[in-house]
């Protein structure tokens, strides 16, 4: 047959490896793993998932081979432990048996290791090593790594790596990037070193070279070996692409697979995990760069998801295969429907780095629009109902539309009602905004969904009681949502006034000079994009932080974009006053009055739930049940995963 993305979906071999697609699932480490480094049932139902999504290879992330010096979280694979080898061997097997090939990566922590680099109250190793001595942001004390010591990593590598030969892998990453120990040892700004580890570029590449033969000689000649790198560190007194090119042909003939990324963890996350303000293969270019100077296969990774963007990568040349992270937590099954042509039933990662920041504040992996992740044990209980019943959903919102796609599967004849005449609720306002076109696509990729699942779609109805009673349905599920706050001050009806929502879609009515009242996460995506348009913005926000209402992740991206624009002025601890014809009243903490000039003011106080809406639904069917925004104001991931659970749960 004639493949939509024929080039995509061709063989490759990485040395004696016959894989069946260029579409690799780059490492994510999963949090459920005991403490002393163990695999747990759930870690291996998660990469499990990858690989029956239809990816060629699912790498495991972060096994360490030194575990008293070199784990990087509290939570990495201890190949030190002879008893791993038993969850090895069931996760290998788990990941094969879809036809995929099992890889793991290999990493020492360096100067991050014990989890504590920079967060204080994490777990500490006695003592840190990192190529030269420093003194971390935190004020840890590093150690320059000893020779001995480098000797006994380095073997501890080659260990670790016949370990997964044997357990069943068929493929090994050996991790030299994003400011682990390999890169602090490449880097010249973390390697300081006067010995035969530092001063040359031959010099600092003198350790990845050793762990690479050390590894070679463990899993022999025809076993496949990955290196993965940082083309570039972004940072005064580190290296750049064309340091990077140097270092890609030292390692060349002692590997299979150049894996190309970027950025410096202890620097720019942002670079290496590309957010919603980059573009999508914002880093392809490097591996592209790289391939015009080796002759081994290399690998591009950077915020890829679209499989005509991957295509052409591969048909273009710039790589030979590309690696997905984050777009496999929100589809695990894209690669098998790139494979099948059916990219338009795509779920598309939106980039709102729920994933990082749950990782980080509560040891879990989730995603904001696929409930499955984090559940993976539990994926096949969506099983056909006893009872076919009628549900009628009231709300054309993310937890609306996720609670009928979810009854529906079960079985159970659904309609969905939506009183306005467009679905996705509070979304559908993010089609002008360039960097949330993800978000936007998102409703598409739902829609498109409940029709497949038979979901009827009532577009321009609202669903009261007596609507309802005439329905009789079995089940009523209302996620009627919320509606946006207006504050009660002086003058906020007057011409000059918008709503967040309507300004996003009335460009036109926007002045260039633009106050918005409001720094949630509405209000500071509003500001950045306006101030892409060229506006000059002030946020006013009550509270002495922005973004308050996102994840921990896109709170701090969304802050640091806002404090580099230059077209944005942030008025913190300020309140809106009262609204004049020549802008915004505001009062700081101490109560001293300002006059913030603009042309527009722009409302984005927030939003209010429709508790009182939703209640009067409460009698209008045998069993009713209230979700997402209407509630309490919430995130996306909320919204889908009641939504999810509402339709499980009839």
């Amino acid at each position: 047959m004639d493949r939509k993305f024929p080039n995509l979906c061709a063989p490759i071999r990485i040395g004696e490896l016959k894989l069946p697609n260029r579409m690799f699932a780059a490492p994510m480490s999963h949090p459920n793993i005991t403490k002393e480094g163990l695999i747990t049932p759930e870690m291996t139902a998660f990469y499990e998932l990858r690989a029956k999504g239809g990816v060629a290879v699912v790498t495991v992330s972060e096994a360490t081979t030194h575990i008293k010096t070199g784990r990087s979280h509290d939570r990495n694979i201890n190949l030190e432990d002879e008893y791993v080898v038993l969850g090895l061997a069931e996760l290998a097997r788990a990941i094969r048996r879809h036809g995929a090939a099992a890889s793991m990566e290999l990493s020492h922590g360096g100067y991050r290791s014990g989890a504590d680099a920079y967060d204080k109250n994490a777990i500490s190793a006695e003592v840190k090593y990192g190529a030269s001595a420093c003194i971390l942001p935190n004020g840890k004390e590093v150690f320059e790594m000893p020779k001995d010591l480098i000797s006994e990593i380095v073997a501890s590598f080659g260990t670790g790596a016949a370990l997964c030969k044997r357990a069943g892998f068929d493929m090994i990453m050996l991790h030299g990037g994003h400011g682990w120990l390999i890169h602090q040892f490449l880097s010249p700004l973390s390697n300081r070193r006067t010995d035969e580890y530092g001063g040359s570029l031959e010099n600092r590449a003198r350790i990845a070279l050793e762990i690479l033969d050390s590894i070679r000689a463990a899993v022999g000649p025809s076993f496949p070996i990955e290196f993965r790198m940082s083309a570039e560190e972004y940072v005064d007194g580190g290296y750049d692409l064309t340091e990077a090119i140097e270092i890609a042909k030292l390692v060349e003939s002692k590997i299979d697979l150049l894996h190309v990324s970027t950025g410096n963890l202890n620097y720019n996350s942002g670079r290496t995990h590309p957010t919603m303000f980059e573009e999508r293969g914002c880093n392809v270019f490097y591996a592209a760069e790289m391939k015009k100077h080796v002759k081994i296969p290399v690998a591009a990774i950077g915020a890829l998801a679209d499989p005509a963007m991957m295509e052409e990568i591969i048909l273009s040349g710039k790589a030979d295969v590309v690696y997905m992270g984050r777009a496999l937590l929100a589809d695990p099954y894209l690669p098998h429907k790139a494979l099948l042509g059916k990219d338009e039933d795509i779920l598309t990662c939106i980039r709102c780095n729920t994933c990082f920041a749950e990782r980080a504040n509560t040891k879990s992996r989730l995603c904001a629009l696929n409930p499955a992740i984090g559940r993976e044990l539990y994926i096949d209980d969506i099983i056909p109902a006893g009872e076919q019943k009628k549900v009628l959903v009231a709300g054309g919102g993310p937890a609306g539309m996720q609670a009928a796609i979810t009854a529906a599967a079960r079985g159970h004849r659904v309609i969905l009602c939506e009183k306005s005449g467009e679905l996705g609720g509070a979304l559908k306002h993010e089609k002008a905004i360039p960097f949330k076109t993800d978000v936007y696509k998102m409703i598409g990729s739902k829609e498109m969904e409940m029709r497949k699942a038979g979901v009827e779609v009532r577009l321009n109805t609202a669903v009261t009681s007596g609507y309802a009673e005439k329905e009789s349905p079995d089940v009523l599920i209302a996620a009627i949502g919320a509606a946006p706050v207006k504050p009660a001050l002086e003058g906020i009806d007057g011409p000059n006034v918008l709503m967040a929502e309507d300004a996003v879609v009335k460009p036109e009515l926007i002045g260039h000079r633009v106050a918005i009242l409001g720094g949630g996460l509405v209000g500071c995506e509003l500001a950045i994009h306006l101030a892409g348009m060229g506006k000059d913005v002030t946020l006013v926000e009550m509270t002495d932080s922005l973004a308050n209402n996102a994840n921990s992740s896109q709170k701090r991206i969304v802050a640091q974009v806002i404090n580099e624009n230059a077209g944005i002025l942030v008025k913190l601890e300020s309140k809106g006053v009262k609204v004049t014809a020549e802008g915004l009243v505001c009062a700081d903490s101490s109560g001293a009055g300002e006059m913030v000039y603009a042309d527009t003011i722009i409302c984005a106080a927030g939003q209010r739930e429709l508790y009182d809406e939703a209640e009067n639904l409460l009698d209008s069917a045998p069993e009713v049940v209230l979700i997402g925004d209407c509630i309490k104001p919430g995130n996306i991931i909320e919204a889908i995963s009641r939504g999810f659970q509402a339709g499980l749960n009839i």
